[in-house]
């Protein structure tokens, strides 16, 4: 199936009316009583719908294996569920599942058995659901299609800003209660304050679908103390404590640095060549070891005085995961291919090899055992003020470094693929400044389709 962005909506759209249904279905079974499990106030899960969409875009191609069609859903399940549980939290300090009291679970965002539905389910939909969908869409004219989709988007859209003015109020109004009882109890006496308006309907709605939105147990008591050391260090003025906004944005840069000397390095042991290995046109960066460091660092974090073999073995699967994505993400938006690994043994279309994703694995171990700490320690020690001006520097240099380094690298691929064009001053501009023979210093590894 072609998957184009009007597809794509479709498949958003259904997949998150479906998985709503499915939720509430199992969910009455559970609590013998109708429980509506969506976050939004209408009959869909905005979760469902990116799961159909990542799905759609990263497992298409591994269609004829199904083995690893299965671990992809496996494994974009995992991090979906933990990205949305994390947003949702940092967004409304609250947890809107939580599976921490199940045996295999991680971080509480996780249960891992359910992740194992998620991998069949991915086979499911690769094979019938997604070419249901295709079928479907292509039952009326393209119009009549475009113009449903708007009008779906637009009540979605209505749904989810009213939903998050109103969860915002209620956590004000909760502030402000002072109360620090039982959730359920709190969020029942809120409603009763406030009446019968719509924060007061957002209020139940929340405590029937979601019931787990109670206090936390206490943290062990080795990240029990791990916090109060954090919060010692915060009151005191320490810049980047824990595993904070800015420590995240220094250990980016930090690690897209270092990534980009290393690979420099193995490249020229391997090949006895100096080539560049940076993402982007100014400065040594790679921006997926930058991105690798941070996502290594967000999900590790609290387990990070687990087994070395632990630690191992999710950066082993964790790495080539994230490796998979990059490859085929850079294919889709520049249409080229940064690398390919076909020649070396035990690949997966050549975007990942068995061999490099131990690598990950190993380091993901001197990352967390020695590195991190260490980077951690050196950070923390920069004056927080001054910390905080140089974040935001390095941050609009990077923004900037990576918007421009986009356009050179799709006006690269123009002239490589395009005979004849109307060339705009932008093009223009990116001619003289980023030529052939700069874009093939910067990217010597580029394969373009």
């Amino acid at each position: 199936m072609e998957i184009t962005f009007y597809r794509l909506l479709w498949i958003f759209a259904v997949y998150a009316v479906i998985g709503w249904g499915i939720g509430t279905a199992v969910a009455a079974v559970r609590e013998k009583k109708f429980v509506d499990v969506g976050f939004l106030f209408g009959p869909w899960c905005p979760a469902y719908g990116f799961g159909g969409v990542i799905f759609a875009i990263f497992l298409q191609e591994l269609k004829n294996e199904l083995l690893f069609l299965f671990l992809g859903g496996v494994i974009l399940s995992f991090l979906l569920s933990i990205s949305t549980g994390f947003i949702l939290e940092k967004i409304f300090h609250k947890k809107w599942w939580d599976y921490s009291r199940k045996r295999f679970q991680f971080g509480g965002y996780v249960n891992l058995p359910y992740t194992v539905v998620w991998g069949i389910a991915a086979v499911i939909c690769i094979f019938f659901v997604n070419p249901f969908i295709g079928k479907l869409s292509g039952l009326f004219p393209k119009k009549i299609g475009e113009i449903f989709l708007f009008v779906v988007y637009i009540l979605l859209c209505m749904d989810f800003v009213g939903t998050v003015v109103s969860i915002t109020a209620v956590n004000r109004r909760i502030r402000k209660l002072a109360i620090i009882s039982n959730v359920s109890e709190n969020l029942q006496k809120a409603a009763d304050d406030m009446g019968k308006g719509i924060v007061g309907l957002v209020l139940k709605h929340m405590s029937r679908a979601y019931p787990s939105l109670e206090a936390k147990k206490l943290l062990e008591a080795r990240q029990e103390k791990d916090r109060l050391l954090e919060e010692e260090k915060e009151k005191a003025g320490v810049f980047a404590v824990g595993c904070s906004f800015y420590k995240l944005v220094s250990l980016f840069l930090i690690g897209a640095f270092i990534g980009d000397i290393t690979e420099t390095i193995f490249c020229f042991v391997t090949t006895g060549r100096i080539m560049s290995r940076s993402s982007v046109v100014y400065g040594p960066f790679s921006i997926v070891w930058g991105l690798g460091c941070v996502l290594l660092t967000a999900l590790l974090y609290q387990y990070r005085s687990r087994s070395d073999g632990y630690i191992f073995v999710f950066g082993t699967v964790l790495g080539g995961a994230y490796e998979y994505i990059c490859s085929v993400f850079t294919e889709i938006v520049f249409g080229t291919v940064f690398w390919d690994y076909s020649a070396i043994q035990f690949n997966l279309g050549g975007r990942i090899n068995l061999l490099f994703c131990f690598f990950w694995g190993i380091v993901a171990v001197i990352w967390m055992r020695f590195l991190y700490p260490f980077l951690s320690g050196v950070i923390e020690k920069i004056p927080k003020k001054a910390g905080v001006i140089i974040t935001w520097i390095m941050i609009v240099f990077m923004i900037f470094n990576i918007a421009i380094s986009g356009l050179a690298l799709g006006r690269y691929t123009q002239r490589k693929t395009e005979k004849k064009e109307n060339v705009t001053a932008i093009g223009a501009f990116l001619d003289e400044h980023f030529p052939d023979e700069r874009m093939k210093r910067i990217y010597p590894n580029m394969i373009f389709k």
